[in-house]
């Protein structure tokens, strides 16, 4: 059994999203390279530091490789997604098929991730109006405005993804970027 993995950077005083239980979970439907990291560190929390995408772009620029996002609603669920960049302004899509969605089933517990379908390549869309994860149809699989406080998830070709949330809109929260230490 590997060890579990240990989460850095998180003040003891800021509300969690991606417990230990969680990133140990997800660890399992990682790229293959990806499940070797013991740490990850917190790149970007709402909690830490303020509702300002601008400064979420700026705190995870040095971050170079995959990422992880997660999200709390304020019904408590969390979700997320699994970026193979990390996030940045960009007027094109960007990423490859290793994203997907995610999210935590805290009743048995487990994540259950909506992999690449390869139907389209629309992993990553952000700019300073927002951020999208999957898409096609007019919809995206994940997306959140530009306050971090607003989002929708609906079902998208990129991943045939169920909604992440109980309902097509969500409030956010929680929100928090992960990069990882291989």
């Amino acid at each position: 059994m590997e060890s579990s993995i240990k989460l850095t950077g998180r003040k003891s005083d800021t509300d969690a999203v991606l417990t230990e239980d969680i990133a140990n979970a997800l660890r399992m439907e990682l790229p293959r390279r990806f499940r070797l990291a013991q740490v990850m560190t917190l790149l970007y929390s709402l909690d830490q530091h303020g509702i300002s995408l601008h400064t979420l772009y700026r705190l995870v620029k040095e971050n170079k490789g995959p990422c992880v996002l997660a999200i709390k609603d304020e019904d408590g669920n969390v979700f997320g997604a699994f970026l193979s960049e990390s996030l940045r302004p960009e007027k094109r899509y960007y990423g490859t098929g290793e994203c997907f969605l995610w999210k935590w089933n805290s009743t048995e517990p487990k994540i259950k991730a909506f992999k690449w379908t390869g139907k389209n390549e629309y992993m990553i869309l952000s700019d300073m109006d927002f951020l999208a994860i999957g898409g096609g149809d007019g919809v995206f699989g994940l997306w959140i405005n530009s306050e971090l406080e607003k989002g929708h998830s609906q079902p998208c070709q990129t991943f045939d993804n169920e909604m992440l949330s109980p309902t097509p809109e969500f409030k956010c929260v929680e929100l928090e970027v992960w990069g990882f230490q291989i």
